[in-house]
């Protein structure tokens, strides 16, 4: 992997961090709770995003904590990066789009689910998660995005110029100077507390078991034959 391609990866996958679009979708939840009449789609978004969050850490802490993981598909929690873009940038898209015709909003959430697919690609190629987490990241996370938007339609109303370019701005200059997520070491930690392990369960440790025990069922099977 040549370095001019490892970075466009690193840049793509730090567009997926909760600490990069978390901020922006806050933003416009505020913009939306001080207009009386969208108050119900910030709590729609919220609700649905929310859950998807929940889901995801849940996933996570039940495997570091307890184990529970799925070996054949290589498969330990549900990817945050994935599900965080496939359920914000779509909304953010539609609050961008909103005073625009069907067609364009239309085009700009098709985008946006491109880009969020492109993320979770990104967690593939640059060694975070397995094929499987980063699919269950961005399904999750479509499913929230999707309900979030059929469930509360963005008001046709243009959301101020300053709003956006606010955004723009954000989600174009922080991946290169925000600090390293750190979301992955505050799971691992609340894994562990609530456990009670004396160290996290890994990948590593999973698929050694599940190599181990087919190793086993090989050598049955030899044995009887």
């Amino acid at each position: 992997m040549t370095p001019e391609f490892h970075s466009f990866w690193h840049t793509v996958t730090r567009l997926g961090e909760a600490q990069i679009l978390l901020p922006a979708l806050a933003v416009v939840l505020v913009w939306f709770a001080l207009r009386p009449q969208s108050r119900p789609v910030a709590a729609v978004w919220l609700g649905c995003i929310g859950l998807a969050a929940l889901l995801t850490t849940v996933t996570k802490v039940a495997f570091i904590g307890w184990e529970v993981g799925y070996a054949p598909l290589d498969f330990t929690g549900i990817s945050g990066h994935s599900m965080f873009a496939a359920a914000v940038l779509p909304v953010l898209a539609g609050t961008a789009a909103s005073a625009a015709s069907p067609r364009i909003k239309l085009l700009a959430l098709i985008a946006s689910y491109g880009f969020a697919a492109l993320i979770a690609v990104s967690r593939v190629t640059t060694g975070a998660h397995s094929v499987s987490e980063a699919i269950a990241g961005f399904l999750i996370g479509s499913i929230a995005s999707l309900l979030a938007l059929r469930l509360a339609t963005a008001p046709r109303t243009q959301a101020p110029k300053a709003l956006l370019a606010g955004l723009l701005a954000w989600m174009v200059l922080t991946p290169a100077g925000a600090p390293p997520s750190r979301t992955h070491d505050w799971v691992t930690h609340l894994s562990v507390t609530l456990s009670g392990r004396e160290q996290p369960y890994t990948r590593l440790m999973m698929l050694r078991r599940y190599r181990l025990e087919q190793l086993q069922q090989r050598l049955g099977r030899f044995s009887q034959s």
